[in-house]
C-alpha cells in the first residue's frame, strides 16, 4: 500500500486573503453536527461584465426553525468587505449579471404589490443597492434563465400544457390545477418520475422569451412539437447566439420519452420561431450546447450512448456547415457542464474529475490538449468575464469558498485569493483531522484509490487502537476524496473517534472509462473485492482493531452493504448502516431509472432473471448475519423505500439486529437540518452500540485513572 501526498492544500496556494488554517489546539472543539448546519452554504458565482464584482448565493440555516434562507451577496474581485444585495426573499437563487452590467436577474419566490408568488419567478435588482423588481409572473413559474445580449430580455424555461396558446391559457389551466379536487396521477408516459417528484402531469418544459421593461412572454416553442430534456431542463440546456436571433438547445428526439439520455441538438430562430435540428443520432447524446463568441461554432458534450452507456462525455464542437467532431476522444476524462468558450474563442472551458479530484481545465481546439486552470481539492464552479476567474472550490478540510485565480511567476504558479470569509469564524474553532490518499493493488491485480480521514490529533503510527468505518460511495460512477460533503461529512465522522477509509472502487469515476465499466454485469462482486482488500490492508495498522470494523454507505453504498452482508463472514464487520441502498433489482423496476437497469445488469430481469438475481442482495439473504441500520426517505424514488423496508424486513425475520429509521418527508438524501441532526445521531448511536471492544478499553482505561487517583494507605 503507497501513500501518496494528499494535495488537499494544493488549491490554496500562496492565499493572499489569511485563509483560516486547521486549528491545533487541542482545547478546541471538533466537528460535530451544529456546527455543520452553523456553516453558510455558498452557491456558483456571476461576474460582472468588468470583471470587478461576483455575486453567488449564500444559504442560512435555522436548526431551531428547522429551515433555511438564501440571500445573494456581492463581493468585490479588487477586495473589500461583502454586501448583502437582497434580503427579503426566502430562496433567492441563479443569479446571473446583465451583459452591460446595470442588472442582478434572479429567481425567487416573493410578496410584492399585493401580489404573492406561487411559483418561483424572475427578478432584477440594480447592484449598486435598490428594490428587486418582478419581471415574469409566469403562471407554472420559472425553472431557469439567461440573458440576451442585448440586456433587454431574457430567456426562461417554463413547464406548460404544450396543447395550449398564449398565456392566458396557461393561467387558466393553472387556476384549474389548483381548483382539481382529485388527487390521482394519471398518465400514460413511460417518464413520469425524477429523483424525488413526479414531472408536472399533462406540462413539459418550454423555452421563452421576456421583456424585462414590459414584461411580454413568448413562449417559442408553442405550436412546435419541441420541448427542453424533461429531466432537469436547466439553463446548460440551452445558449443564446451572440447576436440574439438564435437559440440552440438539447431535446429529446424520441416520440417516447424515458429516461434514457439521448438528446438531440436543435436551434430556433428568435424572430420567426423557426426551429430546425442540427444534430440528431440515436447513438449519441448531445447536451449543454454553448455558442463561441463569433457565432461560428457551437461547443458541446456528447456521449456514444449506442456504443456503452459508460462511454464517457466528451468536449464536441459543430460549425456553422454542420460539421461536428469530438476533440477529447483520446482524453480519459469526463467533461461536465457547464462549457465555457475562452474570451479568445481558442479553448473551451470546463470541470472534470480526475482521480478522486475534480479541476477546472481549458482544452485547446487546436492543439486538443487540455490544461488544469485551477486545480482542486474540489472545483464546483467558475465564472470568466473580462479576463478575470472565479472559483467556487472546497476540499477534504473546508467548505466551498470563493476565490479569485491568479497565476504567479517565471513557473506560472496558481494562486487562489480568497474573497469571502463567511465560515471562517465557524471553522477557526474546530480541529479537522488529517486526509490522506493511498494506492493499493486491488481487484483484477488493478491500482485502487482509497482516502483515509482521521480523527483530530491522532497519530496513525502509534498504537493507540480506533475503530475503522469503510464509508462507501454511492453511484457507482462517482468518486469520493479532496471534496467537503454536506450530507456525509468525512470530517464529522472522523471527529467521532473513527478512522474512515473511502475506496474507490471498481466502477468509480474519475479514472478511465475502461474502469469505470469494469463492473457492468457483475455489479458487487470487484467492489467488494476492492473494499475487502482495503480492510485488510488497514488491519496491519498498529491502530486498527479487527473487532472494531464498521462498513457504512448510501445508495449504491447502501448496496455494497446489503451485499457484503450476504457475502462475509459473520463477525468481519459489527456492524452496517445501509441509507437508501438497494436490495431486489427486479423490485427496483419502480424506480425512475428502470431503463438503466439493463445496462448496469447487462440484462432484463424477463430475460435473465438468473442473471439480475444474482447480482441482488436479497437472493443472499439466508447468509445475513450482521447488525445494520437501515435509513430511507419515502420521497426517494431513485431507490423506492420498499428496498429499505424490505431489507428491514428481512433482517427481522431472521432475528438479525436492526433498526429502522424512516422519514416520510426526505427523498434520497437528508435535506431538514433537524432530520440531518437526528440522521447522525442514529447513525453513531447504532456503531458505538457494537463497538463493544472499544467501550471495553474505554471502561479498563477509566478504571486505571480511578486505581492511579487512590491515595497511598496510611496517607
Amino acid at each position: 500500500m503507497a501513500a501518496a501526498k494528499n494535495k488537499s492544500d494544493k488549491s490554496s496556494k500562496g492565499d493572499k486573503s489569511g485563509k483560516s488554517k486547521p486549528v491545533n489546539r487541542s482545547d478546541a472543539a471538533v466537528m460535530d453536527v451544529d456546527a455543520l448546519w452553523a456553516m453558510d452554504r455558498l452557491g456558483a458565482p456571476t461576474l460582472s461584465p468588468d470583471g470587478a464584482q461576483a455575486v453567488l448565493p449564500v444559504t442560512r440555516f435555522d436548526m431551531e426553525k428547522n429551515q433555511g434562507r438564501t440571500t445573494l451577496w456581492l463581493l468585490s474581485t479588487l477586495g473589500g468587505a461583502p454586501r448583502a444585495l437582497t434580503q427579503a426573499g426566502e430562496k433567492d437563487g441563479q443569479p446571473r449579471w446583465s451583459p452591460e452590467g446595470g442588472l442582478v436577474a434572479f429567481v425567487a419566490r416573493r410578496e410584492q404589490e399585493g401580489h404573492k408568488d406561487e411559483a418561483p419567478q424572475l427578478y432584477v435588482i440594480p447592484p449598486d443597492g435598490g428594490e428587486a423588481r418582478r419581471v415574469t409572473r409566469a403562471p407554472f413559474g420559472v425553472d431557469a434563465f439567461k440573458w440576451f445580449p442585448d440586456g433587454r430580455r431574457l430567456a426562461f424555461v417554463s413547464w406548460v400544457d404544450p396543447t395550449l396558446k398564449g398565456q392566458d391559457a396557461q393561467a387558466k389551466a393553472r387556476q384549474a390545477e389548483k381548483d382539481r379536487k382529485e388527487t390521482a396521477y394519471v398518465t400514460e408516459e413511460g417518464f413520469y418520475r425524477f429523483w424525488d417528484h413526479s414531472l408536472p402531469m399533462g406540462r413539459v418544459p418550454h423555452l421563452h422569451v421576456v421583456d424585462i421593461e414590459t414584461g411580454e412572454v413568448r413562449d417559442l416553442f408553442e405550436g412546435t412539437p419541441y420541448e427542453l430534456s424533461r429531466a432537469e431542463p436547466d439553463a446548460d440546456t440551452f445558449d443564446i447566439s451572440p447576436d440574439g436571433r438564435r437559440i440552440v438547445f438539447s431535446f429529446d428526439p424520441a416520440e417516447k420519452k424515458v429516461l434514457e439520455y439521448r438528446n438531440g441538438l436543435a436551434e430556433i430562430d428568435v424572430r420567426s420561431g423557426r426551429a430546425q435540428p442540427l444534430l440528431v443520432d440515436p447513438d449519441w447524446d448531445f447536451s449543454a450546447p454553448v455558442y463561441s463568441h463569433a457565432g461560428q461554432h457551437i461547443a458541446f458534450i456528447a456521449s456514444h450512448q449506442g456504443l456503452k452507456h459508460t462511454m464517457p462525455a466528451q468536449l464536441a464542437v459543430l460549425d456553422t456547415h454542420g460539421h461536428w467532431a469530438v476533440l477529447s476522444e483520446e482524453w480519459d476524462h469526463d467533461v461536465a457542464a457547464p462549457l465555457r468558450w475562452d474570451e479568445d474563442d481558442l479553448g473551451v472551458i470546463f470541470c472534470a474529475e480526475d482521480r478522486g479530484r475534480r479541476h477546472l481545465y481549458r482544452f485547446d481546439v487546436k492543439t486538443l490538449h487540455p490544461f488544469a486552470l485551477c486545480e482542486g481539492g474540489h472545483i464546483g464552479s467558475f465564472a470568466l468575464s473580462a479576463g478575470t476567474l472565479v472559483v467556487l472550490h472546497d476540499s477534504a478540510s473546508f467548505p466551498p469558498r470563493l476565490s479569485l485565480v491568479e497565476r504567479e511567476g517565471e513557473a506560472d504558479e496558481q494562486v487562489l485569493r480568497r474573497l469571502e470569509s463567511f465560515n471562517d469564524e465557524v471553522l477557526g474553532t474546530r480541529r479537522m483531522g488529517a486526509v490522506e490518499e493511498l494506492w493499493y493493488e486491488g481487484a483484477l491485480g488493478e491500482l485502487v484509490q482509497m482516502w483515509l480521514y482521521y480523527p483530530p490529533g491522532f497519530d496513525p503510527k502509534k498504537k493507540t487502537k480506533a475503530p475503522l468505518m469503510q464509508l462507501i460511495h454511492g453511484g457507482p460512477h462517482t468518486a469520493m476524496g479532496d471534496s467537503w460533503h454536506w450530507r456525509w461529512n468525512h470530517q464529522l465522522m472522523a471527529a467521532e473517534g473513527f478512522v474512515v477509509a473511502c475506496v474507490n472502487y471498481h466502477g468509480s469515476s474519475s479514472f478511465g472509462n475502461r474502469f469505470a465499466d469494469a463492473i457492468t454485469g457483475r455489479w458487487g462482486t470487484l467492489e467488494c473485492e476492492d473494499i475487502e482488500i482495503a480492510t485488510d490492508l488497514l488491519l496491519k495498522q498498529p491502530w486498527a482493531d479487527p473487532k472494531r470494523l464498521f462498513a457504512t454507505g448510501g445508495s449504491y453504498g447502501g448496496y455494497m452493504v446489503a451485499w457484503m452482508n450476504g457475502h462475509l463472514a459473520q463477525g468481519r464487520y459489527q456492524a452496517y448502516v445501509c441509507h437508501a441502498g438497494c436490495f431486489d433489482w427486479q423490485a427496483m423496476f419502480a424506480n425512475d431509472a428502470y431503463h438503466w437497469h439493463a445496462k448496469e445488469l447487462a440484462a432484463w430481469y424477463w430475460d435473465d432473471p438468473a442473471r439480475v438475481a444474482a447480482q441482488s442482495p436479497i437472493a443472499y439473504a439466508q447468509h445475513f448475519n450482521t447488525p445494520t441500520l437501515v435509513i430511507h426517505g419515502q420521497l426517494d424514488y431513485r431507490v423506492p423505500d420498499a428496498q429499505g423496508l424490505a431489507y428491514y424486513n428481512t433482517l427481522k425475520a431472521q432475528n438479525v439486529d436492526a433498526k429502522l429509521v424512516w422519514f416520510p418527508d426526505e427523498n434520497h438524501w437528508i435535506l431538514k437540518p433537524r432530520n440531518s441532526k437526528l440522521w447522525y445521531r442514529e447513525f453513531f448511536d447504532w456503531l458505538k452500540r457494537y463497538d463493544t471492544a472499544g467501550a471495553k478499553a474505554k471502561a479498563k482505561a477509566k478504571t486505571a485513572v480511578k486505581t492511579s487517583a487512590k491515595p497511598p494507605r496510611g496517607a
